[in-house]
């Protein structure tokens, strides 16, 4: 149950009869009626109050649900008087300029009066308009039906579509403001118009509710009162628990990878020999490929420094920079003026086509051209974002593209790809590329930097050992963020 639905539950309970018990000697709903009639009446002889036609008995209809014999139902219009607030008119001359607050300074029983507006008043106009302390404001705009009670000790005026109810008599006004609190939630007060939704002036003087004896009606209040501390801490324990249900896929998955790479998720097998022996395999292969001319020759990465180094490895595994395992590059965008690059030969990747880790294909294309002044990278190869907001984003090909200059490449040489995206996509590797990034408004890392970045090299077995184990749990993640599992989570205890 969640915290809203417990509160309504102690509310419906509460105008239903069933949160207390009832007492003979408090008398009934029936005298209570009688006495604000009695009062009403009064003032409508004194000339404080106009003469209104006399309400319709309350129909079986128009009853939501059963209370006690000893309450009455009455109509909102039994037991207060009604006025609503003043139209704004840009024509008015006359009166005096006052403040006055709208639907957007009214929240459920609090108001916010750090800015108000003001407008010309008559002292006609003063008279209908303004409230004074118990109350009931009640939205007829807006978020139709919101109430709260005035506390203030000093007046105030109201435009046109807030309600003002004033009781005739002595009722316990809190009682009345926790109805509308439920009625609203559970469904029972409907605006009605033309284009926009209120509550008429008609229709709240109609609105049945239920009129339990003065002193039970102020016990429901205290019991209330007595029972939303726990209500709150209840909230505020679910809340907890809802943040942590939404982080915790998400730290999983962080964790999980964070295992991986210090070695931790697959053990470490002698016999498929070290990282050191791969890495020699790798830069012998990069030679090749200069002898070749398939690859330029790069400059010498810098020797790796022991204060460089984030965390403990495996003894067999090696830390090397990023452009050490592989061959990188940055994208560009073919000039615009040559409409002729365009076309359906290659796929064209941005930032925006990569998602969780997949990469959408078929958002732009270069032509046959276009690709031979674009920068392409193979299959397998891995595409980071390497500026703004998503920096850090990133997903392995499983086709050959083209990409733009927000990218950067890296085809791994005798590595796993699979493995290689899920180290440059752990916390540690996402977070070394935003504190490396440059500029002001805009972070960027530019490749030099990005080549390199430190990452942890283990022998290729190991690697492709890792990436199993991976895409047997990753999946259960996914399925975590989606909802698909119900959290075992403790019964809350000691609210």
């Amino acid at each position: 149950m969640t915290p809203q639905e417990l509160k309504n539950s102690i509310l419906q309970l509460a105008i239903q009869g069933k949160l207390v018990e009832q007492r003979p000697e408090e008398g009934t709903g029936q005298e209570l009626y009688q006495q604000i009639q009695a009062e009403k009446q009064r003032l409508i002889k004194e000339g404080k109050i106009k003469k209104e036609k006399p309400l319709p008995e309350i129909s079986e209809d128009e009853i939501p649900f059963d209370i006690p014999e000893s309450w009455k139902w009455v109509y909102i219009g039994d037991l207060f008087q009604h006025n609503t607030g003043k139209a704004l008119n840009s024509s008015d001359k006359s009166g005096i300029p006052l403040e006055y607050i709208t639907t957007s300074n009214v929240y459920w029983n609090r108001f916010e009066l750090g800015k108000l507006k003001t407008m010309l008043f008559t002292d006609a106009e003063i008279e209908k308009c303004t409230v004074q302390k118990g109350d009931l404001l009640v939205l007829e705009g807006g978020d139709i039906g919101r109430a709260a009670i005035w506390n203030y000790d000093f007046p105030m005026r109201i435009q046109n579509h807030i309600h003002r109810l004033r009781p005739f008599n002595e009722i316990c006004i809190e009682f009345f403001y926790y109805i509308f609190f439920l009625y609203k939630n559970a469904g029972l007060i409907n605006g009605k118009g033309i284009g926009i939704q209120g509550l008429s002036s008609k229709v709240l003087h109609k609105l049945a509710v239920p009129l339990p004896p003065l002193a039970e009606q102020k016990r429901i209040v205290a019991k209330i009162d007595e029972l939303m501390p726990y209500i709150e801490r209840y909230d505020k324990a679910w809340s907890k628990l809802e943040d942590l249900n939404k982080r915790f896929p998400t730290d999983l998955q962080k964790s999980i990878l964070q295992l991986v790479i210090q070695g931790k998720l697959v053990e470490q097998r002698p016999e498929e020999g070290t990282a050191e022996e791969l890495y020699q395999q790798i830069q012998a292969e990069k030679q090749r490929l200069i002898k070749e001319g398939k690859i330029k020759k790069e400059k010498p990465l810098p020797e790796i420094s022991e204060d460089e180094i984030p965390f403990d490895i495996p003894e067999s595994w090696k830390w090397v920079r990023l452009s050490g395992i592989g061959t990188t590059k940055t994208g560009n965008t073919p000039s615009k003026a040559y409409p002729e690059y365009v076309g359906n030969y290659i796929p064209f990747i941005t930032p925006g086509d990569i998602l969780n880790g997949n990469i959408c294909y078929s958002n732009q294309a270069l032509s046959e051209l276009g690709k031979t002044v674009g920068r392409v990278c193979d299959t397998g190869s891995i595409l980071q974002v390497c500026i703004g907001g998503s920096i850090g984003k990133a997903a392995v090909t499983k086709i050959e593209v083209a990409f733009n200059q927000q990218i950067n490449a890296i085809s791994p040489l005798f590595c796993d790809s699979q493995y290689v995206y899920s180290v440059i996509t752990s916390h540690y590797f996402i977070s070394t590329m935003k504190e490396k990034a440059g500029g002001t408004a805009t972070p960027i890392i530019n490749r030099g930097i990005w080549d390199t970045l430190l990452v942890p090299l283990p022998p290729l077995a190991e690697q492709k050992r890792i990436v199993a184990k991976l895409e047997e749990i990753l999946p259960l993640c996914e399925k975590l963020k989606l909802g698909e599992f119900l959290w075992p989570v403790k019964k809350l205890k000691q609210l």
